[in-house]
């Protein structure tokens, strides 16, 4: 597995899937990027570097727990990128890898051809999901044989008399099958000190984000799961409406991780936004 130096001389990995013009791959937790996957066979239209995040995977964890903030974290990207010798880059982020995305959006616009979010934290800009919609999202799912289980351990989160967050599983996925539980598993963060300090004090500006993305010139793929419980629709557009330039896509009958629930309806959407 390649690796590039840190900013601060701590070395990160990346893997390469595919082949045909790079596009840069962030994934979420932070966790180790093998959950990623190929992105559904994304790695069939287009060359994937996938990262993996300081202290996650291979990359080395930073001699100064302060550079796991997600702030410092647009550093290592930009690290990323001149090290592949990219005068820009197509980049898509997973989740938490959104926050890095959009951070780095915003610090270095000339550095981004274009940015696809898929089902994206919101906590880089400042958008709120309240708990009444999360709540109207899962009873969406009232038919489900594993809903009662899963809305009961939701409401006792909600109430605060409950921290089972792997009861509430089934709600980030288009199916609760096998697959889906696996990949749940591989999906788990493991280094509970990068996801500590990952949204630690001043690791968003969200006032400064929101200004630079109103002026950031690149098309922008907003891809949201219908039923994602973790990255509703309603706050992926509320992203969307951020930058000049930017498509929401809903995938029915998908959930946090689309490239699992229905994989080539994903590959094909995200494949021809990036062109």
């Amino acid at each position: 597995m390649p690796t590039f130096p840190a900013p601060d001389g701590a070395r990160l990995a990346y893997r390469t899937l595919g082949t045909g013009d790079p596009v840069v791959c962030l994934p979420g937790g932070p966790a180790d990027s093998a959950y990623l996957g190929d992105l559904g066979g994304l790695s069939a239209h287009r060359r994937l570097i996938i990262a993996d995040l300081r202290g996650t995977g291979r990359s080395a964890p930073p001699e100064d727990p302060a550079g796991y903030r997600c702030d410092r974290l647009v550093d290592d990207v930009e690290a990323l990128r001149e090290h592949l010798g990219l005068p820009a880059m197509d980049l898509l982020a997973h989740c938490a890898g959104a926050n890095i995305a959009a951070q780095y959006a915003a610090r270095f616009p000339h550095r981004v051809r274009m940015l696809a979010l898929i089902t994206p934290s919101t906590r880089a800009v400042g958008i709120d999901i309240s708990w009444q919609t999360r709540r109207d999202l899962a009873q969406l799912r009232s038919q489900e044989p594993w809903f009662p289980a899963a809305f009961a351990a939701l409401e006792a989160i909600g109430a605060g008399t409950g921290s089972d967050v792997d009861a509430i599983a089934p709600f980030l996925c288009g199916r609760w099958d096998e697959r889906a539980r696996r990949h749940h598993e591989s999906a788990r963060p493991g280094n509970a000190e990068a996801v500590a300090r990952f949204g630690a004090e001043g690791a968003f500006d969200p006032r400064a984000t929101r200004a630079a993305l109103a002026a950031f010139a690149a098309p922008v793929l907003l891809l949201a799961g219908e039923f994602d419980l973790n990255s509703p629709p309603s706050s992926a557009a509320a992203f969307a409406g951020l930058f000049p330039d930017a498509s929401l896509v809903v995938q029915p009958g998908a959930g946090h991780s689309p490239w699992i629930d229905d994989a080539d309806r994903f590959a094909a959407t995200t494949a021809a936004f990036l062109g």
